[in-house]
């Protein structure tokens, strides 16, 4: 088990469980997803400004996390916004390696969501270098 107590992370995640669970987008966060090789890219751009990240080790794909309703309207190929009406499979505190589901970067009360405007950059940086 890692070092994460349960004062330590967000409200949304003390019930999570042991298990992968699939959470609600739109309400506490929106996610994007990315393929992996830009994922990478983009998590080099960010590095310690990067918030909680989740990676499907099995899918090659990053979800970044960030504040609802915030990135509804990018409009950037090879991004999926996933917000209202979408469920994001959420891995477990502990789980910090693959394979399978894990937290890449796992969230922290001070470091839950990205930054938007900073993602964003990121993303645009890194999808017109492929």
């Amino acid at each position: 088990m890692s070092g994460m107590t349960v004062s330590s992370v967000p409200r949304w995640m003390r019930a999570l469980g042991p298990d992968v669970r699939a959470l609600p987008a739109g309400r506490w966060w929106d996610a994007v997803r990315v393929p992996l090789d830009v994922g990478t890219a983009v998590l080099q751009r960010l590095g310690e400004q990067s918030g909680a990240v989740i990676a499907d080790g099995y899918g090659g794909i990053l979800y970044w996390l960030v504040p609802p309703r915030s990135a509804g309207t990018w409009e950037l190929p090879g991004a999926q916004i996933l917000g209202p009406g979408c469920h994001v499979a959420v891995p477990p505190t502990h789980r910090i390696s693959g394979p399978g589901l894990y937290w890449l970067v796992p969230p922290t009360r001070e470091r839950n969501w990205t930054s938007p405007e900073r993602l964003e950059a990121a993303l645009r940086a890194s999808l017109t270098v492929r």
